[in-house]
């Protein structure tokens, strides 16, 4: 029996999960993430625990085909990160110092593109091999497969569609210093956004309490029948739906899987999404399926996984 590990280190916690060769998950647990010290007991951490588990479940190393690694930040094909602003990480060689930690081949990813390579393996996506993955959290993260294999680029930053520019007309800057990105109009921050910009000169009724409001409000509002928030939901859907009808022409998707907190609203979501994409839609990218990721917070640690048994097998 031949074994592997999947890792997805987040800004506050790292999960992880042993995997037997074929998929199947036999052992997944969390770490708390130390980024103090510019996050320099992050790996030494994975590390650790990546060999407690060899030994708790007793395991010859020479059975372990290697780690896994997805990082909240762009990462190169040869595993380097030139900055993660969560984790602290400037220049560091992940996949060379945990190699080097742990004894075993390690394989890294951003953790977007990582997540949908899970999707993709085991989840919402599961029977395509052309997807692209859409995560709407606090931020809009993507992940982009081709035949198979993460779209990586030249920096690692292949899939980051949170920052298509949708709107020149903007003022407000985004997180990343440019301004009218996708993530300030579809990100759980970015719909809320959009409420807080209706409400302002709404006289209409609405359940909506602009003190309290959030994704998951508006999308129950949109449920209960809320004119209003279904306003500002095909505002938000108009915004995601032209950006991944342009997504399209370039990637030609089989299907769009839909992640992250906002999908926890359920089919309704895409419905929003699906109309706006269609109206822009070039001829042949029409008929695209569009899916909810399945496999929830385990996505980051399948993906990890799965870096490392397809480069076993290639």
């Amino acid at each position: 029996m031949r074994y592997c590990f999947g890792v997805d280190i987040g800004g506050t916690t790292v999960k992880m999960g042993l995997f037997e060769a074929a998929g199947e998950i036999l052992d997944k647990w969390e770490i708390k993430t130390r980024t103090e010290n510019n996050g320099s007991a992050i790996l030494p951490d994975v590390a650790e625990a990546i060999l407690k588990k060899v030994e708790e479940h007793k395991l010859n190393k020479e059975d372990i085909v290697g780690v896994g690694v997805g990082v909240p930040a762009p990462a190169t094909e040869e595993g380097f990160v030139y900055k993660s602003a969560n984790l602290g990480w400037e220049n560091k060689d992940v996949k060379k110092e945990l190699e080097e930690l742990t004894g075993f081949k390690a394989e890294i990813g951003n953790d977007a593109n990582v997540a949908a390579l899970g999707e993709m393996w085991k989840g919402g996506g599961a029977g395509y091999k052309n997807l692209v993955m859409v995560t709407l959290g606090t931020g809009v993260g993507g992940g982009i497969i081709s035949n198979g294999k993460i779209l990586v680029g030249s920096h690692g930053a292949g899939g980051e569609i949170g920052h298509l520019l949708v709107n020149p007309h903007e003022q407000d800057t985004c997180g990343c210093g440019r301004k009218g990105c996708l993530e300030q109009y579809a990100s759980a921050t970015g719909i809320v956004r959009l409420a807080k910009r209706k409400l302002q000169n709404e006289t209409r009724s609405t359940s909506l309490d602009v003190e309290a409001i959030s994704a998951k409000s508006i999308f129950d509002a949109v449920k209960e029948g809320d004119i209003v928030a279904q306003e500002i939901a095909k505002e938000f859907g108009r915004y995601l739906g032209n950006a991944l009808s342009n997504i399209a022409v370039i990637t030609d998707p089989s299907i769009f899987v839909i992640g992250g907190g906002v999908s926890k609203a359920g089919e309704i979501l895409l419905d929003y999404i699906k109309a706006p994409y269609q109206e822009r839609a070039f001829f042949a990218n029409e008929d695209v399926k569009f899916a909810l990721a399945t496999l929830g917070n385990d996505a980051g640690i399948c993906g990890a996984a799965k870096l490392v048994l397809d480069d076993l097998a290639d």
